[in-house]
């Protein structure tokens, strides 16, 4: 049977009433933990896995945040506002079971997103992209272990490694501190090793990690080779390349999510436009329905921040459906 989840990231601030959306639209599939940044930076994705790393000094400067000899205010407050969004779901899980999914920036976006003490990105040096990669899949396994205390009802614990900047970073697209540079490219071999590090975390801890990305030109075969048993994309960015790396993880029995449900409001598909869509693709890659489809997982197409409540309510509800009429298919 065909599933469905959300990306992670919801429109508003209150996040009980995000949460308690996503647990009852998502019931009979894969509810997620809510990430609502319209909350301020130290509800960012980037800020939410920053709490995780404990090991290295981290603190919010006017260019955003930079690793630091230690751990400033916002650095804790960020941590505070993941174990108060904890509480949240500890409390609103009362009672619940089934498969559960979290979320956490991997370490090629971190490292293209926070500073080094001096200034300019941590992709820049290598010791110290190797030192945040690994600082985080420790991280990453007590988070884990975390969860499962407080959402007793976990049958399968998956963790989404979000990774929406590894595409900039494989073709050096990352730009230097003065705007008019990039950084050089990092290799193959060293972006499978550090992702692999986080996602051998994760399953040390006994969940199942998957790779998130909605950008265009993401080395799917890459993140599948370092470890991920699930690749979540928007299906309308994927190249041709990309389209032969999701039929081959289906048909070694890994999952693929796809973004297939809009995430901002607009012109909204029917449920049956959305079936036919994915049927369409599986036609095309040669793979049958039937046997496959207990891998596919419906989603929108990336994080619905952008969205108005009532859209993301609605793109929830369509993911559902959707992925019901795949099973009926």
């Amino acid at each position: 049977m065909s599933t469905a989840t959300g990306v992670g990231s919801m429109p508003g601030d209150d996040l009980a009433a995000a949460q308690r959306l996503v647990l009852d639209e998502l019931a009979d599939h894969l509810p997620h933990l809510v990430e609502l940044p319209d909350r301020g930076i130290h509800s960012g994705m980037v800020a939410r896995s920053l709490a995780l790393v404990g090991a290295i000094g981290v603190d919010l400067q006017p260019a955003g945040w930079r690793l630091t000899d230690a751990s400033g205010i916002d650095h804790r407050r960020a941590q505070s506002r993941l174990a108060q969004d904890l509480d949240v779901l500890e409390e609103l899980s009362q009672g619940w079971t089934g498969p559960f999914k979290v979320q956490v920036a991997g370490p090629w976006t971190l490292a293209a997103s926070v500073e080094k003490p001096r200034g300019d990105k941590v992709v820049s040096d290598h010791g110290a992209r190797r030192d945040l990669a690994q600082s985080l899949a420790e991280g990453v396994r007590t988070h884990v272990r975390d969860v499962r205390r407080r959402v007793g009802g976990v049958e399968t614990l998956i963790v989404q490694v979000d990774e929406p900047a590894l595409a900039a970073v494989a073709a050096g697209g990352i730009r230097t501190a003065s705007g008019f540079g990039r950084h050089r490219v990092v290799h193959p071999p060293e972006l499978s090793e550090h992702l692999g590090w986080v996602l051998e975390a994760v399953t040390a801890e006994g969940a199942v990690p998957w790779v998130h990305s909605c950008a265009p030109g993401t080395p799917l075969d890459l993140l599948r080779g370092a470890g991920a048993q699930g690749l979540s994309v928007d299906l309308g960015v994927i190249d041709a390349t990309g389209h032969d790396a999701l039929g081959s993880a289906l048909e070694a029995g890994e999952s693929v999510a796809l973004g297939v449900v809009p995430a901002v409001d607009g012109v909204a598909p029917t449920e049956s436009e959305l079936v036919e869509r994915v049927v369409r693709w599986l036609d095309m890659l040669g793979l049958d329905p039937d046997v496959v489809r207990d891998r596919l997982v419906v989603t929108p197409s990336c994080g619905m921040a952008g969205a108005t409540p009532g859209w993301a309510r609605r793109a929830l509800v369509l993911a559902a459906s959707t992925a019901r009429h795949l099973s009926e298919a």
